[in-house]
């Protein structure tokens, strides 16, 4: 029989992943064209058959997703969490119709993207009378665009993320900004970028698996670097650097690391 005592000293299950942003989330689509070199969706997709490094590129609707009623949910919900809301007309209007399926029924909606500035523009032009409900959370990783490139070959350049978070913001959006993994050895010159434009958070987290095996010299150059973000010394200092922002929140990923 469990007494009072142990049930007062039970430590609680941590929270990790997708659910440090949201009870819930959901997906229409399967593989993302981004095709980032760190995406954890990818590398389970493959692991288990569901896809290959050719494949999971290539975005497949889920009809079954799509058609689907999306109760109210007692909390918030994270959409998309494994793919990307892309200018792909099919996959634009399959995710603003799952988009409004979900506000229609009163879901708080947090919309995480690499964010293409013709989507976010007909997201708040659309969903105007929602507004109250969404929170963007754009992933702009770095300043540099031969980063961007190398990780996350077909997402959008840094510019084109950054006027996408000025313009929800002037259109009075709330705003946040995930900064995992963070590819720059300074994350900090990226924080003070983006924070005039986000009203709500700025998330910074480490790359979790990173590849030593059978890399080309070519990609090897920018798997050294980035391997180099992540000693203890430099998180450590990183987080001295950023924890008074009252905006800064560290991932699991992150605070595992430094305790």
């Amino acid at each position: 029989m469990e007494t009072s005592l142990s049930k007062k000293t039970r430590l609680k299950p941590k929270i990790t992943g997708t659910r440090e942003w949201a009870d819930y989330n959901v997906n229409c689509v399967s593989g993302c064209s981004n095709n980032c070199r760190y995406c954890y969706a990818k590398m389970m997709a493959k692991r288990f058959g569901r896809a290959t490094e050719e494949t999971w590129k290539i975005m497949k609707i889920n009809p079954k997703k799509v058609n689907k009623n999306y109760s109210k949910k007692p909390g918030r919900v994270m959409f998309p969490s494994s793919h990307d809301i892309t200018n792909d007309p099919d996959i634009e209007n399959v995710c603003f119709s799952v988009l409004s399926n979900l506000l229609e029924n009163g879901n708080e909606v947090l919309v995480t993207t690499k964010p293409r500035f013709s989507v976010i523009e007909k997201i708040v032009s659309r969903f105007k009378e929602y507004q109250d409900m969404i929170q963007f959370r754009f992933t702009i990783t770095s300043l540099d665009d031969d980063l961007l490139q190398f990780w996350e070959p077909n997402a959008p350049p840094f510019q084109e993320r950054m006027v996408s978070l000025k313009f929800a913001f002037n259109k009075g959006f709330l705003t946040s900004v995930s900064i995992e993994p963070f590819l720059d050895y300074h994350p900090e010159e990226l924080v003070r970028y983006v924070e005039k434009y986000c009203t709500e958070s700025i998330w910074i987290g480490k790359m979790n698996y990173i590849r030593k095996n059978n890399l080309t010299r070519f990609e090897k150059k920018y798997y050294e670097a980035v391997r180099k973000n992540y000693t203890l010394e430099h998180l450590e200092e990183i987080y001295s650097n950023l924890k008074e922002n009252p905006k800064i929140r560290f991932k699991d990923s992150f605070g595992t690391i430094i305790g």
